[in-house]
């Protein structure tokens, strides 16, 4: 994957004092929230900030907790259950900012949480997409899995990050504390342009769930910008709020997702030989997942590539569309080598083993 920089137009900037909307999208989360969002509220005193709750039509009476014990904070209400990609953009669509935060129902900030990231962001005009450094909820001397201290992809296409390699994750010892360009920001706590979000089309609604901020930061990325990780930023994440962690949806969702991003996103003479490869590579996951005694995992799988070759019109035509967008990609983030195996082949198991400067 190469880098290179956008020759756009310098971007506007954000101004003194832009509008910062925290959006919390939420679906039967009540429990979260009566934990959580006092914490957020608490710890986010950046001004011209709103925190507001996405209802993506819960049924355990999360509209009425919020308007009953949380008046100040915004409320819009999906009227159907999408998915998380629908479900923030149907949201968004009902706030307006300048930067939007999209922060998990399972997940709270640290003091002064906001303002590092938005100030960095007024600062530096093609910084389109950030986020903070991410801790274990329910293990804080931990990193979590999603989003870590900063997410990247690997020659392959499999994303990890500074502070999680695949399914393990390690003990944060300010190791990973320096801000660093990085390819995807997490969808735990996600700070983007409101302006960049809706020009590279916002999250794709067809994903559902999981891999879908990567999607979406890869077109910001195809569009010349950049993203970053700020640590001096932290967020708490419980992870599996909405589909458990050995939910065979996850799995399902998570490889055929990644697929169509591939598809998506790749220039088109890698995309020619890294699908077939991620193929080759899926079926040895699947049939690591059979040995383990996983079996509705191996379903999952392979459900995933036969709906992925099914749909693979539709895919490619989401493809044609993206590139329009691609001008001078910023690819920078990308590990140049094969993570598969530097992990499983060399036993690389954190992410300073692999002696590679982002």
């Amino acid at each position: 994957m190469t880098t290179s920089v956008s020759n756009n137009t310098l971007p506007a900037g954000l101004g003194e004092n832009p509008k910062v909307a925290v959006v919390i999208l939420c679906w039967n989360g009540k429990k979260y929230l009566e934990e959580f969002l006092p914490q957020v509220l608490q710890n986010t005193h950046y001004p011209n900030t709103e925190i507001v709750v996405a209802d993506n039509c819960s049924t355990d009476g999360t509209r009425e907790f919020v308007q009953e014990k949380f008046p100040e904070v915004g409320y819009v209400f999906n009227a159907e259950n999408n998915g998380f990609a629908q479900g923030y953009n149907d949201a968004l669509k009902q706030v307006e900012a300048d930067i939007y935060v999209l922060l998990n129902q399972d997940a709270t900030v640290a003091e002064n949480w906001v303002a590092p990231v938005v100030d960095m962001m007024k600062q530096d005009p093609w910084l389109a997409a950030a986020q903070p450094k991410v801790i274990a909820e329910r293990e804080r001397e931990r990193f979590e899995h999603a989003g870590a201290s900063g997410g990247f992809l690997d020659k392959w296409g499999y994303p990890f990050c500074r502070g999680r390699l695949f399914f393990l994750t390690e003990e944060d010892q300010g190791q990973y504390d320096d801000p660093v360009e990085i390819f995807w920001a997490t969808g735990a706590c996600m700070f983007v342009r409101a302006d960049l979000y809706w020009k590279a089309g916002g999250l794709d609604n067809d994903f559902f769930a999981h891999m879908e901020e990567i999607d979406l930061c890869w077109r910001i990325k195809n569009m010349g910008y950049s993203i970053k990780c700020i640590p001096s930023s932290v967020a708490y994440h419980v992870g599996g709020g909405s589909l458990s962690y050995d939910n065979p949806k996850k799995a399902y969702l998570n490889f055929r997702n990644s697929l169509i991003m591939l598809i998506k996103n790749l220039p088109p003479y890698e995309a020619l030989y890294i699908i077939p490869i991620r193929f080759a590579l899926d079926f040895l996951a699947l049939v690591r997942m059979g040995t383990e005694g996983n079996v509705r995992a191996m379903f999952a799988v392979s459900k995933a590539h036969r709906q992925f070759l099914y749909y693979f019109p539709k895919w490619y035509k989401k493809r044609r569309e993206a590139k329009k967008l691609w001008d001078q990609p910023n690819l920078s983030g990308t590990y140049p080598k094969s993570l598969v195996w530097e992990f499983f082949g060399k036993g690389k198991k954190k992410f300073s083993d692999l002696n590679w400067k982002p």
